[in-house]
């Protein structure tokens, strides 16, 4: 499997070469030259697979000539070994809890997988390996659990002031060892600026290794496939044969990730993408318009991401642009509609949601009301435990909340963040000088 640069296509590389590089020097994104099919036979009987065994099934029809079987599996068995189930709350209502990794986030499968893809490929002797991460809230937790003690990697996360929230920020901040935290004064886009700046900084990279384990990294991206596949096998399971997937996006790696799991041939009859105030992509499918724009902090604050980088992606698996307004619809939800929205699946359901979860349930319902002829399951994302957002929730909510072992072992610990406002320089700066 070879990949090239959105912005050079005919310029390919090596799966190696794309996850170290990360971002091209041309700025843009990695991508399969060719999506190759998943195996029909595999898809006929997928109901009777473990995720594991979806895992690793996907993974193969991606990356099979770039990693020997037997090491790819050992990787994945692993990377995800944990749990995502799909929780039916009514008929045709699924939750897919993607919150029982370690960092209790949807972004553990990325993570784990890339940080073990890493390690795998890296050889005694080679160069350190630099990992700059920019994060609106979950990733920052879920790499650097993911690499955390890993050796030859240094991870270096990059997080916006006051915009994530305590456990995340503790996540982030408590490790020490091969992981710092570096606390922005600004936004998720200032964050993401300083390091795709980094990438192409040409003394940076004679100085360093530099790769990134968000989601522009293209072994984020394959690994998400993993629990679409996984999510539509337990539904077969249910009975159900027609998927809609409603998918709270922030940087679209989450979306984009669905889409290549329908383009390998899961079939989906329709991609939800629900956003919070930051709507640009909701915006485009109504328009036609692309106008990246400021972001604003909100309660969902994962998703605060005014100019998307893996929407370039999602451009580039379809050829027709109507047939991706076709498959994929936007809405976006205030944070008033959010606060409401976690009330009614409370008193529905008797269960708590994220602020992110939330808006997927709530869009998934909008989605249902305005077609009511729509036969197929609607399963909606929940990209993080509630716990790791005390403040969002009534009294009454966050009685409700169990508190997992892991986040009450970070009580107490000190941060170890360093602090930094948006300007390059001081960044470069910082990095030179923690050499």
């Amino acid at each position: 499997m070879k990949f090239y640069s959105t912005n050079s296509p005919a310029v390919h590389v090596p799966f190696k070469e794309a996850v170290f590089n990360s971002l091209p020097q041309d700025k843009g994104l990695y991508m399969p030259v060719s999506i190759p099919q998943l195996n029909p036979d595999f898809l006929r009987n997928l109901a009777k697979y473990s995720l594991p065994e979806i895992a690793f099934e996907v993974a193969k029809t991606m990356l099979s000539d770039a990693i020997p079987e037997k090491d790819l599996k050992a990787i994945v068995e692993d990377a995800i070994n944990f749990e995502a189930p799909i929780v039916k709350l009514e008929e045709d209502v699924y939750v897919l809890e993607l919150f029982h990794g370690p960092s209790l986030a949807f972004k553990d499968f990325g993570a784990r997988f890339m940080s073990r893809v890493m390690s795998y490929f890296l050889r005694d002797g080679e160069k350190m390996l630099d990992i700059l991460v920019a994060t609106s809230g979950d990733t920052g937790g879920a790499v650097a659990l993911g690499f955390l003690g890993v050796s030859n990697t240094r991870v270096t996360i990059l997080y916006p002031k006051g915009k994530v929230s305590p456990i995340q920020e503790q996540q982030l901040t408590t490790n020490g060892q091969n992981i710092r935290a570096i606390e922005i004064d600004g936004t998720f886009d200032d964050c993401q600026a300083l390091v795709k700046q980094a990438f192409v900084n040409t003394e940076l990279n004679e100085k360093f290794r530099l790769t990134s384990a968000n989601s522009i990294n293209i072994a984020r991206l394959i690994p998400q496939a993993f629990y679409y596949v996984n999510a539509y096998a337990q539904l077969l399971r249910e009975g159900k044969s027609e998927v809609v997937f409603s998918v709270p996006s922030g940087n679209f790696g989450n979306l984009g990730a669905g889409l290549l799991a329908w383009k390998m041939g899961l079939p989906v009859k329709q991609f939800i993408a629900a956003t919070n105030a930051n709507d640009t992509v909701p915006q485009f499918l109504s328009t036609g318009f692309y106008k990246p724009k400021p972001s604003v902090a909100t309660l969902s604050n994962a998703m605060d991401v005014g100019n998307p980088s893996n929407w370039i992606r999602i451009a580039h698996i379809f050829q027709d642009p109507e047939k991706l307004k076709q498959l994929i619809s936007g809405c976006s939800y205030t944070d008033e509609q959010t606060k409401v929205a976690i009330e009614a699946v409370y008193k529905q359901y008797n269960y708590v949601v994220c602020p992110h979860t939330a808006i997927a349930w709530q869009a998934l319902k909008d989605y249902q009301k305005a077609n009511p002829d729509n036969q197929a399951a609607g399963v909606f994302l929940s990209t993080a435990h509630p716990c790791k957002f005390p403040e969002v929730f009534s009294e009454e909510i966050a009685a409700k909340i169990v508190v997992p072992e892991q986040v009450k072992e970070l009580q107490g610990k000190p941060s170890l963040s360093v602090a930094l406002g948006t300007d390059f320089a001081g960044f470069k700066k910082y990095l030179l000088e923690n050499a």
